[in-house]
This record gives C-alpha cells, sequence and structure tokens, in this order.
C-alpha cells in the first residue's frame, strides 16, 4: 500500500541560526531531526513504510518576524525545501512557509512558492500577533490559495503570552507547557480558529478555499453536532451551516493520533474521503503511525484512501 504523510515538519538550522531566531530545540535530538532533509530522513521513512512526505517547515516563529526579516527568511526555507524535493522527486513534496506579517508579501511568497517551486500548499501556524485568518488583512492569501487551487494547512503554534498567562500559569511548568500545546491548548485554539474562519465568512467569500487542519480534526468532529445546533442560529448571512461549511471546506489529518476511538468519530463525522494520513515527524513515531494505519478499524479500500488516495486527489500529486 502506498502511504504519503502530509504533516512532516524540517528546520533547516543554518538558515535559523543565521536568521537569529531560537526555537528552543538546540542541541535536541529532534533539532537534528528537523534540519535532516535527505538520507536521514528517508531511512526512517523506509522503515515505516512511508512513500512521501510532505515537508513543513516549523515557521511559526518565523512567521512572526517582523515583515522584511520574515519574507527573506521565508524564501530561504523555501528555497531550501525546493531543493531536497528536486534532490528526491519520489520522496518529497512540500508546503510554502509565508511570511504573514507582510500578507502582500506572503501573497507574492505562495505564488513563487506554487508556480516556481512545484509546492502543493502552505502551511500557516496559528494567528500572527493576535491575527487570525478571518482578518480582512489576511484575504490576499488566502485568495491567492484559492486562485492556486492549493490547501492551506493550519497547523497548532503556542499561544500568546496572554492567553499563556490567564488560561495555563500556576502549575507546574513542564504541566503548564503541555497543557498549553499538545496536551489540549493547540487543539482547542486551532479549533475554534477555524470556527472563527467559518463565522467569519471566509469561506463564504472563497467557496473553493481548501483547509487541512491536523490531529484527527483538532476536536472538531467530536464537537460538530454541538457547533450546529449552538453556533449555527447565530450567523446571519451564510448561505451553508457550519457543519455544511466544514464538510464542504475542511479536511483532516490523523497526525499524532494513532487511535480508533478519535478516527472512528472523524469518519463518521466528516466522512473517509475527508481523511488523510500523516505522522508529525520527528515529534510523532513514524513507524507507530503506519502500524496503526495498518490496523485502522476501516475497509481495505477506505484504507487506501486514507493513505495515499484522497492526498493525490488534493494536493495533484
Amino acid at each position: 500500500m502506498k502511504v504519503i504523510a502530509l504533516e512532516e515538519h524540517v528546520l533547516p538550522r543554518d538558515i535559523i541560526e543565521a536568521a537569529g531566531i531560537d526555537i528552543g530545540l538546540r542541541a535536541n535530538k529532534r533539532a537534528a531531526q528537523l534540519d535532516e532533509m535527505g538520507e536521514g530522513r528517508i531511512a526512517i521513512m523506509d522503515a515505516a513504510g512511508i512513500d512521501v512526505q510532505v515537508l513543513s517547515a516549523l515557521s511559526n516563529n518565523v512567521q512572526d518576524l517582523e515583515p522584511a526579516r520574515s519574507v527573506d527568511v521565508s524564501r530561504r526555507i523555501n528555497d531550501r525545501m525546493a531543493e531536497t524535493v528536486a534532490r528526491y522527486p519520489d520522496r518529497f513534496r512540500a508546503f510554502a512557509t509565508l511570511p504573514m506579517t507582510d500578507p502582500e508579501g506572503a501573497a507574492e511568497e505562495l505564488e513563487r512558492g506554487i508556480r516556481d517551486l512545484g509546492f502543493v500548499g502552505t502551511m500557516i501556524h496559528g494567528q500572527t500577533h493576535g491575527v487570525f485568518l478571518d482578518h480582512p488583512s489576511v484575504r490576499p492569501i488566502l485568495a491567492a490559495a484559492e486562485r492556486l487551487d492549493v490547501p492551506v494547512y493550519l497547523h497548532p503554534a503556542p499561544p500568546p503570552a496572554g492567553v499563556r498567562e490567564t488560561y495555563y500559569s500556576g502549575l507546574p511548568e513542564e504541566v503548564e507547557a503541555c497543557l498549553s500545546t499538545s496536551g489540549w491548548g493547540w487543539h482547542s485554539e486551532t479549533a475554534m480558529h477555524v470556527l472563527r474562519m467559518v463565522a467569519g465568512g471566509v469561506f463564504e467569500d472563497l467557496p473553493n478555499l481548501k483547509l487541512i487542519v491536523g490531529h484527527m480534526g483538532e476536536g472538531l468532529p467530536f464537537h460538530i453536532d454541538r457547533i450546529e445546533s449552538m453556533l449555527t442560529p447565530t450567523i446571519v448571512g451564510n448561505s451553508l451551516t457550519v457543519a455544511e461549511t466544514l464538510r464542504r471546506n475542511v479536511w483532516l489529518t490523523t497526525s499524532g493520533y494513532n487511535f480508533a476511538t478519535p478516527l472512528k468519530c472523524a469518519v463518521d463525522a466528516f466522512g473517509v474521503d475527508r481523511i488523510m494520513f500523516s505522522v508529525d515527524h520527528p515529534f510523532a513515531n513514524s513507524e507507530q503511525a503506519t502500524q496503526f494505519l495498518t490496523v485502522a478499524p476501516v475497509s481495505e479500500s477506505d484504507r487506501e484512501k486514507i493513505a495515499h488516495g484522497t492526498v493525490e486527489a488534493l494536493l495533484g500529486i
């Protein structure tokens, strides 16, 4: 069975260090794995039975930079990913990194990534200095994605300092760090971000915009019926309900969720044709992810859709 992994991160160490960015992973095994964009990465893929990774830079620090620096660093990261794809065209594709503090520059960089570098979409890491993707200033980026017919992968990012202080402070440091990110905060904020886009009319203005969210839907599958009954009546002017919009414009990946219960929930809520395989390398184990894929409680034809069929259609791979 062909397997394509959709949320697989990189971060070229030399580019980040030259830009003076501290990502908090220095001398860490994961930092080395993020920096590895060649044979070492392919060896991990081969051991797990993964044929293709769609590379994405772990670039929330980059998208937050002041505009000129963000444009420069984003371009350098994208060029490096493009070099990797060109060197291993059968093993890698890539999502563009965008300088979100410069929306016009970000739209231009997305255009360059798709037209010139052959990328298959973009990954955006949460809000940027409090600006979510429903804000009018961001619309040129989303309009470019719709026009270019490529998806936006909305990935979590650490919460703003004020949110972290209000919601997560007063706990042991390690607990606070986890609860505010992978233990809860990332998922709830990303789900809320998607709902802001629906409520803010983004998908009314851009009905063909394609949005991907990871972690088995960031909680949206579990909550979709409650959201539909409570939120939909408050939104005036949308042609579709909240649930109808989500099922039309949003795709989910399995990244980091190698569990049967959330997969069943996602299939029931969104349909198997909206679910795609991911690992979340290097923050999750590739072999564990593919092992779960082989035994996941779905039919063999649906397993093929999750493993490669849906992403091939969505990204044109």
